[in-house]
């Protein structure tokens, strides 16, 4: 009787775990481009986007001088030495980027539109709802290191 009650334990966990385990499977918060633009934040404070229209998820997009082409070798540049970032798409004017972080290796994706003059930023957390600021300062960081850029 008692290997039955333990087996069926065991199975429990197991298909708990599993359910568990299923939340973190890779699934990008990344919303590529539609009709030209980013996708949407959602409500919750985890996400910035430069085409945001609250003050609470609207960042400054980067702003360069010089082509796109020139903007996006040195956006690469500057995204290939940040840590824990890994690029997912390059396409000809977009940018999908897996940003790990430090502590708890939670998984933030980073997309980046290449447009005309400046490039529109959008980082949003996969998990959990709030992201003490994280996405808006790892944002605020690239644009530190990209600008001035093509001058």
């Amino acid at each position: 009787m008692t290997q039955i009650n333990n087996f069926k334990v065991m199975l429990a966990s197991m298909l708990i775990g599993s359910i568990l385990l299923s939340g973190c499977s890779a699934n990008p918060a990344a919303g590529g481009v539609n009709q030209g633009k980013l996708a949407d934040c959602p409500s919750s404070p985890n996400c910035v986007s430069g085409e945001a229209s609250d003050d609470g998820h609207r960042i400054a997009p980067l702003q360069f001088t010089g082509t796109p082409d020139e903007a996006k070798a040195k956006l690469l540049s500057v995204i290939e030495s940040y840590p824990r970032s890994h690029i997912v798409v390059n396409d000809e004017n977009y940018l999908h980027v897996e940003f790990t972080t430090k502590l708890m290796r939670f998984v933030d994706d980073g997309e980046f539109l290449i447009e005309e003059q400046a490039i529109q930023l959008r980082s949003k957390s996969r998990v959990g709802y709030g992201d003490l600021g994280k996405n808006r300062s790892r944002m605020e960081e690239i644009r530190e290191a990209f600008e001035p850029c093509c001058e």
